[in-house]
């Protein structure tokens, strides 16, 4: 189906541009929402008689959205989740727990502004986009952790998982000896004893 455009939509096209997309996206999303038409004569004469007012609002809406990314851009959450031993979470991050945290902050953001490349399952530090307008995005930081402290270690550059398996294999070392029966102790050990016994 051509469509002309009434927003920038990434990977599509700018305002006015005239695209082709699937019926279902046109009828489903584009133009339920406002931000296309269909492209026929009549609707190309409605978008070139609006088109100054179309663009007009559309740079009132980019410059409204740019003033409340200077307070959004680089703003860092803390959500404190359950995981396994080997930072797996139990579920997953979803984008209404990125809202909620970057609203308790002050950001006016909805659900339809994160957008998530990849879900969230493991502790760590992630880059996730907020797009407050089709033209301004924003980058805030989600510090995923299993406590409060871990998330301050996290924060200040520490990788939680690596730090804690350095720690576990810095343990007891027991020394191995591939000639050495099932049970019986290494040479470095027995050859103290031996010497006692003679003396």
């Amino acid at each position: 189906m051509d469509i002309i455009l009434l927003e920038r939509i990434e990977k599509l096209g700018s305002i006015g541009d005239v695209v082709t997309v699937k019926d279902g996206y046109a009828r489903n999303y584009l133009l339920p929402n406002k931000k296309a038409l269909r492209a026929n004569e009549a609707n190309k004469k409605v978008f070139e008689a609006n088109r100054a007012r179309i663009e007009a609002d559309n740079a009132a809406r980019r410059g409204e959205a740019e003033k409340a990314g200077a307070d959004v851009d680089g703003m860092s959450i803390v959500l404190i989740r359950a995981s396994s031993n080997s930072g797996q979470l139990y579920g997953s991050v979803s984008i209404r727990d990125i809202v909620e945290g970057l609203n308790e902050q002050g950001a006016h953001v909805t659900k339809s502004m994160i957008i998530l490349e990849r879900p969230i399952k493991t502790i760590g530090v992630f880059d996730v986009r907020v797009a407050l307008h089709p033209e301004v995005s924003v980058n805030v930081k989600v510090n995923v952790a299993r406590s409060p402290d871990e998330a301050d270690l996290q924060a200040q550059g520490v990788d939680v998982m690596a730090a804690m398996f350095e720690t576990e294999t810095s343990g007891f070392i027991e020394a191995f000896d591939p000639h050495a029966e099932p049970g019986e102790l290494p040479q470095e050990e027995t050859a103290p004893a031996e010497s006692e016994e003679q003396a």
